[in-house]
């Protein structure tokens, strides 16, 4: 009686070679394979029904086909919609540029203050000014009237 055909898949990443063997070192024989490629899981034994009908038509010859990792799904999986800011994040944005909003308020209103007292002082400046050189001017013909009396 003959031993029943096992089918077994191992991968080199670009293609996946198959075959049917009754055990797991027959099939190591056929790949020509130096190691265990079952221990370190690059081998497998299959029971895809494509790939069992294919190889157990051709027992011991390995079969080559395009690794199918490397084949692309039919449509790509759609990214998820970006999730937007939460309520409360919206809420501290909002209180945030309120705050902002009134200290740039405050800001204006003290510069404006400012600039009122800036031009205040500059008018009493030059008030000061004229009384000053006007006081000068008398004090200095006063002075200058006593000294030709002498």
């Amino acid at each position: 009686m003959a031993a029943k055909l096992k089918v077994f898949v191992t991968s080199d990443g670009l293609a996946d070679y198959v075959v049917a063997a009754s055990s797991r070192p027959k099939a190591l024989a056929a790949w020509e394979a130096h190691q265990d490629l079952f221990a370190n899981g690059a081998a497998y034994e299959t029971d895809d029904p494509e790939l069992a009908a294919a190889a157990l038509a051709k027992p011991g010859e390995v079969l080559r086909r395009p690794a199918k990792s490397h084949t692309l799904p039919a449509a790509l999986p759609k990214a998820p919609k970006p999730r937007g800011p939460s309520k409360a994040a919206l809420r501290k944005v909002e209180e945030a540029e309120r705050a902002l909003a009134d200290i740039e308020a405050a800001h204006d209103e003290a510069t404006a203050d400012l600039a009122r007292q800036r031009a205040a002082l500059e008018t009493r400046e030059a008030e000061e000014v004229v009384r000053y050189e006007t006081d000068r001017d008398v004090a200095g013909r006063a002075l200058a009237k006593a000294r030709r009396a002498l």
